[in-house]
């Protein structure tokens, strides 16, 4: 990494604070499911449960970003040279790109609970993919930064 070429957008695709508390449900269920065997552990094993998935969720989030004129999103990465048409997804479109009119060649870095998100054409004829969909809660950012990082320097 480069000094004089910073990171231009990151983000990172957090579970939503209703999410977590949302699974705050597991500590009764975990806890009935125990009680009965173990009095002694149910308690214990229910928060372990909750840490746990909690936990993963959490280090399992996805992160966006656009550093050295290189698009990451989770796990894969493409040069902003290779990218062509893009658009911002608000809620009821990205629910139509996703699903009946989805390609089942596209990447997608999609979380639930982000409504929002971006479709980004991928222009190389030597890819398969024509296609990435990336759930972010700043769509008109991200999609500068890929503006930025595409012009000469």
């Amino acid at each position: 990494m480069s000094k004089d070429s910073p990171t231009t957008f990151s983000e990172r695709l957090w579970p939503s604070p209703l999410l977590l508390l949302s699974l705050l449900l597991l500590l009764p269920a975990s806890f009935m499911v125990v009680f009965p065997v173990s009095p002694a552990l149910a308690t214990p094993i229910a928060i372990g449960v909750y840490v746990i998935i909690a936990g993963s969720l959490v280090l399992m989030s996805p992160t966006v970003n656009v550093r050295d004129g290189v698009l990451t999103a989770g796990n894969a990465q493409v040069d902003v040279s290779l990218l062509g048409k893009m658009r911002t997804l608000d809620d009821a479109t990205l629910r139509r790109v996703i699903g009946p009119s989805a390609d089942a060649r596209a990447y997608l870095v999609v979380r639930g609970h982000i409504h929002r998100g971006v479709q980004i054409e991928i222009a190389d004829e030597q890819d398969p993919t024509p296609y990435w969909v990336i759930t972010t809660r700043n769509p008109n950012e991200l999609l500068k930064a890929i503006e930025r990082a595409k012009q000469p320097r």
